[in-house]
C-alpha cells in the first residue's frame, strides 16, 4: 500500500505535524510505503493517482479547518485528484467530538461524495500524550482498507435496468464505460452495479 498524508498546519515541527510524523510511522511500521506533503491552497495534486490511500489532516482555528487545505479543496485541484480515491481523515481541536463531528467534518465531507472514506476521527488537543488514540486510528484505518480491498476481488454484480441502460450508450462507448464502471464499483466497495451508481461514474467522465 501507498500512502499519502496531506496535512496543514500553520506552524511548522508542532503538534500536528508529530501527530503526523506518529501516524506515518506506524503505517510504515505496518509496511505501506508513507509520503506526508504540507497543503498550499493553489499547489498541484496530480501527484495524488500514484498513491491507494489518502489521509486527511488539520487542525481547527476559530471554528474552521486550516485554511490551506480548505483552499486547495475549494480552489486547486485537490478535490478532483482524490476522485475514487480511499480516504482516511483527523481533525484536531479542542471542542468535543459530538461538536467537532457536526461542525468540523463536514467542511471536508461536503468535498468528498464520491469517495470512499474509511475513518474519520476527531483527535483531543492532548492526543500527542494518550498514544493509544493514535495508535487505534491507525489499526482503525488498515482493518478498514484492508477489507475494501479484499472486496475488490468481488465482482459486483449488475442489476437488470443498468444492464439495459449501458445499452443505450453508444456502442464504441459501452466497452469503455463498463470497465470503468465495474472498477468504479470495486474501487468504491459497491457488491451491486445500480443506475444510481452508473449516474455517479457517468459524471467522473465528464457526462459521456
Amino acid at each position: 500500500m501507498k500512502a499519502v498524508i496531506l496535512y496543514d498546519s500553520k506552524t511548522s515541527g508542532g503538534s500536528t505535524e508529530a501527530i503526523i510524523d506518529t501516524i506515518g510511522l506506524k503505517l510504515a511500521e505496518s509496511g505501506a510505503y508513507v509520503e506526508k506533503v504540507k497543503c498550499k491552497a493553489l499547489a498541484d495534486y496530480s501527484f495524488i493517482k500514484e498513491f491507494d490511500l489518502v489521509i486527511l489532516g488539520a487542525p481547527v482555528y476559530y471554528f474552521l479547518v486550516a485554511s490551506q487545505l480548505l483552499g486547495a479543496l475549494n480552489y486547486g485541484n485537490l478535490k478532483i485528484n482524490l476522485k475514487r480515491k480511499k480516504i482516511a481523515m483527523f481533525l484536531t481541536c479542542g471542542s468535543s467530538e459530538a461538536m467537532a463531528a457536526v461542525l468540523y467534518l463536514p467542511q471536508l465531507k461536503i468535498h468528498l461524495i464520491t469517495n470512499k472514506i474509511l475513518v474519520e476521527k476527531i483527535f483531543p488537543s492532548n492526543v500527542l500524550h494518550e498514544n493509544s488514540i493514535i495508535d487505534e486510528f491507525v489499526i482503525d484505518v488498515l482493518q478498514a482498507y484492508n477489507n475494501t480491498s479484499s472486496q475488490k476481488a468481488l465482482s459486483a454484480k449488475w442489476t437488470d435496468e443498468s444492464r439495459e441502460w449501458l445499452q443505450t450508450i453508444p456502442s464504441f462507448l459501452q466497452s469503455k464505460f463498463k470497465i470503468m464502471a465495474e472498477e468504479y464499483a470495486e474501487n468504491m466497495g459497491y457488491k451491486e452495479i445500480t443506475l444510481e451508481m452508473l449516474q455517479l461514474a457517468r459524471d467522473e467522465m465528464g457526462g459521456t
